[in-house]
């Protein structure tokens, strides 16, 4: 192999060009209109427009993508996560097209990307599941019964995707119609596809999974588990390894199944085996990810197996060349996101202003952002991946925090500070958490960031920073002062502040929108009684849906948006009188 086309962006893209480069390959990047001056862009050996912003137009253009692997001279192509990289008919269409495909077969990909097929094809080798169905839903009344026979809570989930996509939570009749009703738009508007199935929802479950390896040749590893159980929105936040509390016969049981789970569909590649864990510690199948993990990483630092040279050098035909792992040590890595943990997670798009890495001994971060990128609602949130190894959990843990704290990022609001609220935190350090944890438990109370005092609206003011010291001691300290001249009499314009508005539903029933995005669903009619908590619409931004709600009783008399509608941050959704 000479010659490799990443067909993602952001840190993985950065991620793959680095080991590609590190063994000789030419490396041939695309970009969006939007990421003309990413970091992946100027890395590789040579970098090739592949459209507009969106996605779809873009990163998910498969023609665009194979007309430039054809033109780049590209043998091969990894497709990261995310995107295309659990794509059957891509991954058949590259292989059609005479390029290699990093990654496992198409087969295997559609075999396991449908979470029905994927159900049937581990109890057919024996991997424990979660109790449910192994047939799609089509209608309100399925999920009710289903619901009376496994009892509630039941899990609506999407059948052909992941990530918490189009899962919707039921814990009393009342909630069927909504949650498939919402499971099913998300499930098509991520996936293309809105089937959904109906299992048991296991309750304080651990996220558990398997790094697996499996070359040409029938060969097949276990690399170790992972624990992914800090989460938010069924996302994950945090990813460690070794689980703790697992004991070595769990370990040993988990890695079986997950072979035995990636024989069931002639796996090749890297992949992952997704398992929950319950309260007694029996453990059960999910899903399987034909694909690197996010998380991939933690693997490669207690191990030192570099997953992305094992992903193309088993893509060219090799053999694996060793029997056995001997993890040593703890790691532990932080999704450093986008996203605002004081206002339930929403997402924070922007310019990075200031963008200062921390490192040291056991220190490794994965990012493509530098000073002055934007963080754009087009696509993921996640800037970077701080990854931290010590001799043991408790080792790790502390250089967690000190690596944590010297991570700057100003511009925009980022998951750090959840990040260090969850390792203060007795339940973590004690290995008690599970995936609902972060979002039952974890208080974020008096680690927000400081109040800046109102400033007049009618001067063009900009943030400033200095260093001071005082009797000796060093002290930086922000203030507010116009913008200078840049010619005689005239001030230079900045860009429009940005304000961060309050809850949704102010005391005069005017609702706003909390940030950038699109209308996807509204909830309500001009006109329509309205309960206080009652639902207005659903906003989608960086494939997030966030509901908008009114915390006010009272009728809707002016609403201002429908579905397709694109609204900016504080624009006026509603009122409520």
């Amino acid at each position: 192999m000479k010659s490799l086309l990443v067909a993602n962006r952001g840190e993985i893209a950065v991620r793959v060009i680095r080991t590609a480069q590190d063994m000789g390959i030419r490396t041939i990047a695309i970009f969006s209109e939007l990421d003309r001056d990413a970091l992946h862009v100027d890395l590789a050996d040579e970098a090739w427009n592949v459209g507009p912003a969106p996605a779809a137009e873009s990163y998910l253009n498969q023609d665009a993508i194979l007309r430039i692997a054809h033109e780049s001279g590209a043998e091969a192509i990894h497709p990261g996560y995310g995107f295309l990289s659990e794509n059957a008919v891509f991954a058949r269409a590259v292989e059609t097209a005479g390029i290699t495909w990093v990654g496992p077969p198409a087969d295997a990909i559609a075999g396991m990307g449908d979470k029905i097929t994927s159900r049937r094809n581990a109890e057919r080798f024996g991997v424990p599941t979660v109790p449910g169905i192994t047939d799609p839903v089509s209608s309100i009344d399925e999920v009710t019964d289903l619901a009376q026979e496994f009892g509630y809570p039941v899990a609506i989930k999407a059948a052909h995707g992941g990530g918490g996509k189009g899962l919707r939570v039921v814990r009393s009749p009342e909630d069927v119609s909504d949650a498939f009703d919402g499971a099913r738009r998300e499930a098509d508007a991520y996936f293309g596809n809105p089937e959904v199935y109906v299992e048991k929802y296991l309750e304080k479950p651990r996220h558990v999974e398997a790094q697996v390896l499996f070359d040409s040749h029938g060969k097949g590893l276990f690399l170790g588990e992972r624990d992914c159980s800090v989460q938010r929105r069924h996302q994950k936040l945090i990813e460690e390894t070794p689980s703790p509390g697992m004991t070595v016969e769990q370990r040993r049981a988990l890695g079986k199944a997950a072979l035995d789970a990636g024989r069931s569909c002639g796996y090749v590649n890297a992949g992952t085996v997704e398992f929950l864990v319950d309260q007694v510690g029996d453990f059960y199948f999910l899903e399987m990810n034909t694909r690197l993990q996010v998380e991939h990483t933690v693997t490669e630092m207690v191990t030192g197996i570099d997953l992305v040279a094992w992903q193309l050098r088993i893509a060219a035909g090799e053999k694996i060349t060793f029997d056995e792992v001997e993890p040593r040590g703890h790691a532990i890595e932080f999704r450093i996101n986008a996203e605002d943990p004081f206002r339930g997670y929403l997402p924070s798009p922007g310019q990075v202003v200031e963008w200062q890495e921390p490192a040291g001994p056991g220190v490794r971060v994965d990012s493509w952002i530098r000073p002055g990128t934007n963080v754009s609602q087009y696509y993921d949130n996640l800037m970077a991946k701080l990854v931290v190894w010590g001799s043991d959990r408790e080792a790790a843990i502390t250089r967690s925090r000190r690596a944590l704290k010297e991570f700057t990022i100003l511009g925009v609001s980022t998951t750090i500070p959840a990040h260090l609220a969850v390792l203060d935190h007795e339940d973590f350090i004690a290995g008690r958490h599970h995936t609902k944890w972060m979002e039952d438990v974890v208080a974020l109370e008096g680690r927000g960031p400081t109040a800046v005092p109102s400033l007049p609206q009618d001067e063009d003011m900009a943030k400033r920073d200095i260093t001071v010291e005082i009797e000796g001691r060093r002290f930086r300290v922000s203030y507010w002062a116009p913008e200078p001249s840049v010619a005689a009499g005239q001030m230079r314009r900045r860009p429009p502040r940005l304000s961060i508005p309050g809850p949704a539903g102010a005391s005069d029933g005017v609702i706003t929108a909390p940030m950038q995005g699109t209308i996807v669903k509204v909830s309500v009619k001009a006109g329509q009684a309205v309960k206080a908590g009652q639902a207005i619409c659903v906003l989608e931004a960086m494939k997030m849906e966030n509901e908008v709600s009114t915390p006010n009783e009272g009728e809707v008399v002016d609403l201002r948006v429908e579905p397709g509608d694109t609204v900016a941050a504080g624009q006026v959704i509603a009122i409520v009188k």
